[in-house]
């Protein structure tokens, strides 16, 4: 299960990106594209499983938003968001150029007040 890895790694970037602060971080607000890899099930599951492993994210909860995959056509200049996973334009033309939904993003961090 790599989403484990994941929250380890996301602790991880947390702690270097705010040092001594680890401890006040109550949420943790994730933006995963559909096409990342990632189920926001499997990331709530390992999160907690981490919770278990170390006590001293007890107080921090995980809140993930699911982004749609959009595509941009350059024929039209059009941004459409990919159904089905068909990447087709609403002009009918296929589209490789992806602007949404690869991402795996901390997009908040929630502080407590102090």
């Amino acid at each position: 299960m790599h989403e484990i890895s994941l929250v380890r790694n996301i602790f991880k970037t947390l702690e270097d990106e705010f040092p001594g602060e680890i401890d006040n971080i109550r949420g943790i607000y994730l933006s995963v594209g559909l096409l990342s890899n990632v189920q926001p099930i499997l990331m709530q599951n390992a999160f907690e499983a981490v919770l278990e492993d170390e006590p001293r994210y007890n107080k921090t909860s995980l809140h993930v938003e699911v982004l749609p995959v959009l595509i941009h056509c350059d024929d039209c200049d059009a941004t459409t968001e990919v159904r089905q996973y068909k990447f087709v334009c609403s002009c009918g033309k296929p589209v490789r150029n992806i602007v949404q939904g690869e991402e795996l993003l901390i997009s908040k961090v929630e502080f407590a007040d102090e």
